[in-house]
């Protein structure tokens, strides 16, 4: 099994029309959906409101198939994110924060022990700097990150560099999204780059969740999910164009609507 910790929010989503639709998101959220859709056992480890939003929330994971056993509800409003959507179908979030449910994440929520199953823990998104939930998670052996967020990090190295100085911090693989260049994947042994699959955007929402939630379970299908994780250079590869492919899947539809398994042989 897969723990999946971090926020479910809601994207309010800007239509063409210039309405707002709200849509159940979050990058742990959408990772969890992600990897429960790929058959991979997953819970999630996150903090719910009881509000209406909430349940929506709720009721959408489990409908995918993930297991909310690890998962809390509380009186705060569920945490919002406006997202904008450009002519080329990439997304801006503008995020509502304070007082609401996704960062009281806090440590006595915590399970004081996880079950003997969980293979792996995936960590994501707010779920990194918003507090208190960002002091309550952990370290990491894969970092995945996007080429914006090394350029954010790194302003000055190129992103090769970059992901060195990231996989220097200590993780076993460091993955950097590309958009529609692909992907690159460096590790001890040197660095594999995938391209990616030519589809017709409808947006981007979500495909950095679904392309790390396929990262996961090619691992997981593989039997690699290890603290001391080590990919040839073909494993490495192949783990690259899977979650490449799961990612423009995602790409082709509106929202955060990562495929189902059996999608996959039809792809």
């Amino acid at each position: 099994m897969i723990v999946v910790c971090g926020e479910a929010l809601i994207d309010m989503v800007t239509t063409g029309g210039g309405n707002r639709r709200p849509t159940p998101g979050g990058g742990p959220f959408n990772t969890a959906r992600a990897l429960a859709r790929l058959e991979v056992p997953t819970a999630f480890l996150g903090h719910f409101s009881s509000d209406e939003f909430g349940r929506m929330l709720a009721d959408q994971l489990a409908a995918d198939g993930a297991s909310l056993a690890l998962a809390t509800f509380g009186p705060e409003p569920t945490t919002i994110a406006v997202a904008n959507i450009g002519k080329d179908g990439l997304a801006e979030y503008e995020f509502f924060i304070q007082g609401t449910s996704a960062p009281n994440l806090t440590p006595q929520r915590l399970p004081a022990e996880l079950p003997v199953e969980v293979k792996a823990l995936h960590l994501g998104t707010l779920g990194l700097v918003l507090e208190p939930m960002a002091l309550s998670l952990a370290e990491s052996t894969i970092v995945k990150a996007s080429d914006a967020d090394l350029a954010w990090l790194f302003p000055s190295l190129p992103l090769r560099e970059a992901a060195r100085a990231l996989l220097a911090c200590g993780p076993r693989l460091v993955v950097v999204t590309l958009g529609a260049e692909g992907a690159v994947g460096v590790n001890g042994d040197g660095e594999v780059k995938v391209a990616a699959p030519v589809v017709q955007v409808v947006d981007t929402i979500g495909a950095g969740d679904a392309f790390g939630a396929a990262l996961l379970a090619w691992l997981a299908d593989h039997d690699r999910l290890d603290r001391d994780l080590h990919l040839e250079r073909d494993e490495l590869h192949a783990a690259l164009e899977f979650a490449c492919l799961v990612a423009s899947i995602t790409c082709t539809r509106a929202g955060a609507n990562p495929p189902w398994r059996s999608e996959l042989v039809r792809a």
